[in-house]
């Protein structure tokens, strides 16, 4: 349960770090908006990078016991499965943003962008593979 807290408040940063660095990194970098075909490459590596800090700080507090590795090793472990779990995030939302979500989506009074929805959907499924990961190889699992 305490996982889902400290995913789901982490998920808000990334989410309003992304949202805030697409609308306004693009005004600075243009190539932003399609860097080789890749949509806002920097705003979801800004995004995802503070939301793996902030969810390590979380981890380490109040989700998951100490494990058997020295504090460094738990770090490097930490940031190298958060490593390949933003290639894998990157990649997710690439897939999502040019062939599943197209068009605004509107939800009650909230609408969401394609982006938005993307980045969503690209953070449920990396946190269902971080959640195992981390749990087996770096912390007391």
């Amino acid at each position: 349960m305490l996982f889902i807290l400290a995913g789901g408040l982490s998920a808000v940063v990334e989410i309003g770090l992304f949202k805030c660095s697409s609308v306004y990194l693009p005004k600075i970098l243009p190539s932003e908006l399609n860097f080789y075909g890749i949509k806002y490459p920097l705003s979801n590596i800004l995004s995802t990078g503070c939301a793996i800090f902030f969810n390590y700080f979380l981890s380490i507090k109040f989700v998951f016991e100490q494990g058997k590795h020295s504090k460094k090793r738990e770090f490097a472990y930490f940031m190298i499965v958060s490593s390949f779990s933003t290639v894998l995030s990157l990649t997710i939302f690439q897939l999502f943003f040019h062939f599943v979500f197209l068009d605004n989506i509107s939800f009650l009074i909230f609408v969401f962008s394609p982006e938005v929805l993307s980045k969503i959907f690209a953070i449920i499924v990396v946190s269902v593979l971080n959640y195992s990961v981390k749990k087996k190889i770096i912390f007391n699992g």
